[in-house]
């Protein structure tokens, strides 16, 4: 594929160009292709959040690279006609948006998709329906299923992230019907006190009454993962994707363990970096900086995205940035085959070692879910964009709902890279409660940053649970030491559990129980050690 010269290169730009859809429904949006040349493979990249979109997507490299590029509005938004229906009809209109690229005379026939986010699930989604005109897909920062990992995360619904998101969506719709000549005063009238103060909205009970989003019923209204959930995973079937697909990820984003999960079922290159949903590519994240050599751009990872989506890639099979070294380094595979799981166990005494821990009492703590642990930091997608990523938790350390298990100041670095996850025996007086870890990098001076969190629910008094914290690179310097923090909410990232037994998103203020929870001294945590 030839690269167009900077100098020469003279466009051709068409807006709001109509793409009739297969129920009659026509979608729009602009197309831009080379004067000159052609015919041309097409970069399409669809969205639903209007025409600030397109602004990061990058245009005029990809027509320097030889490509046509199609921005197309989802259907209900921006320009498009019809009802925006999350997820439900990504993969169809996306089909019968290639099949009309494929059909336009400055085609060649070859159509690429990329994107992040609910843009990178568009392009899944497509490539689910088996276009044949599709070649090849970028996927950055998208969740690999609907409900584990998007709406619900071991169990508990991701509150923070779905009002935000919902919130914003239902005031795009309000916007699109207003364009459309509809009335929509009273929407808004509703919308913008949720709107305004998301921190108030959040604590709305039952949390299934905040009020505004038309989806909201439904998402809170599924907890398990039943037929609703089952039927919009037929929109992203993995076994049916077989272009190959680029995966970017950030180690502070909230869809981390998608991005991992969608390269584990389709391979294909992947890269992760010290970044956040709202940052990626940024130097750093949360409260700490890794560095100019942090960013996307230090890696030329939309150089290489472009040559990927052109059949031309030739970097590593695995690009991850390990952070407290704060170097990129090549892998051959995720995970890595020469990490050890090593167990390090929570001592009664608040010790966090690999030595088994003698026999003892266990911790204890009360949680009141009227007064929540709150959220601070960890792969966020909340209104307050400084709260995400790493963050100092000597504040959140103080209440006395969280127990912390330390290790001694370490006499060489360790490094973290790979799954995470933490192992608890602990009982609870309630008839439902919920279990949080924390993993935390304790500095020399005091602070104590934030690395990767998780959550579980559970329905039984006691038991061993499972805390799935995801995936990190993290180097722990000489010096340092390594905490976990147990506790039961983190909140508002996560709805609070009222502890009835009954659904949480149910739960009035008068359900609300105070649970005493223990925690036994044989738990631990699972960390993937690197040999130094």
């Amino acid at each position: 594929m030839p690269k167009l010269d900077r100098t020469s290169l003279v466009v051709s730009t068409e807006h709001d160009a109509p793409m009739p859809m297969r129920d009659g429904t026509v979608l729009r949006g602009s197309v831009h292709r080379p004067v000159e040349g052609g015919p041309f493979p097409t970069l399409l990249v669809r969205t639903p959040y209007g025409e600030p979109t397109f602004r990061s997507v990058p245009v005029v490299p990809a027509l320097q690279a030889g490509f046509a590029v199609v921005l197309q509005h989802c259907r209900g938004r921006g320009s498009s006609d019809g009802e925006f229906r999350p997820w439900r009809d990504e993969g169809a209109d996306g089909s019968d948006t290639i099949d009309w690229i494929t059909r336009q005379p400055w085609s060649n026939g070859d159509v690429v998709m990329s994107g992040m986010s609910y843009l990178a699930g568009c392009a899944l989604q497509a490539a689910a329906t088996r276009p044949p005109g599709l070649r090849a897909v970028v996927a950055q920062m998208t969740p690999h299923d609907f409900h584990d990992g998007l709406k619900y995360h071991g169990g508990a619904f991701a509150l923070g992230s779905a009002l935000g998101w919902g919130a914003m969506q239902a005031m795009l719709g309000l916007l699109h019907a207003a364009e459309a000549g509809e009335d929509a005063g009273p929407g808004l009238g509703t919308l913008l006190p949720v709107l305004g103060d998301q921190q108030a909205a959040a604590r709305t009970l039952p949390v299934r009454d905040i009020p505004g989003i038309p989806w909201w019923h439904e998402w809170t209204g599924h907890p398990e993962r039943d037929a609703y959930w089952e039927e919009l995973a037929g929109t992203l079937r993995h076994d049916r994707i077989e272009v190959p697909v680029m995966h970017v990820a950030g180690w502070f984003d909230l869809f981390l363990a998608g991005t991992l999960e969608n390269h584990r079922r389709l391979g294909g290159p992947l890269v992760v970096g010290p970044w956040t949903h709202l940052a990626p590519g940024a130097s750093g994240a949360g409260r700490l900086d890794f560095g100019f050599f942090a960013q996307a751009a230090a890696i030329q990872l939309e150089q290489r995205q472009l040559a990927f989506l052109k059949g031309e890639d030739t970097g590593p099979a695995v690009h991850l940035f390990v952070m407290g070294d704060d170097v990129w380094r090549e892998e051959e595979s995720w995970p890595l085959a020469r990490a050890v799981e090593t167990r390090y166990h929570l001592h009664a005494d608040g010790l966090l070692s690999p030595a088994a821990p003698p026999s003892g009492e266990p911790r204890v703590f009360t949680f009141d879910p009227r007064d929540p642990v709150p959220t601070t930091g960890g792969p966020l997608l909340l209104p307050d964009p400084t709260n995400v990523g790493p963050q100092d938790q000597r504040d959140v350390e103080l209440r006395p709902d969280v127990l912390c298990y330390t290790t001694e100041p370490l006499a060489a670095d360790v490094e973290v890279t790979g799954p995470v996850s933490v192992t608890l025996r602990a009982a609870t007086s309630a008839a439902s409660t919920d279990w949080t870890a924390k993993l935390v990098d304790v500095h020399p001076d005091g602070r104590a940053m934030s690395v990767i969190d998780g959550i579980t629910r559970t329905t039984t008094a006691s038991g061993t649970y499972h805390v799935d914290l995801v995936a990190t690179s993290q180097v722990f310097k000489a010096g340092h030491r390594i905490r976990v923090e147990i506790s039961s909410s983190n909140f508002p990232r996560f709805d609070r559990n009222p502890g009835t037994g009954r659904p949480a998103a149910e739960a009035t203020e008068a359900d609300l129980v105070v649970q005493h929870q223990r925690v036994y001294p044989d738990s631990s945590i699972t960390l993937p050690i690197v040999p130094r």
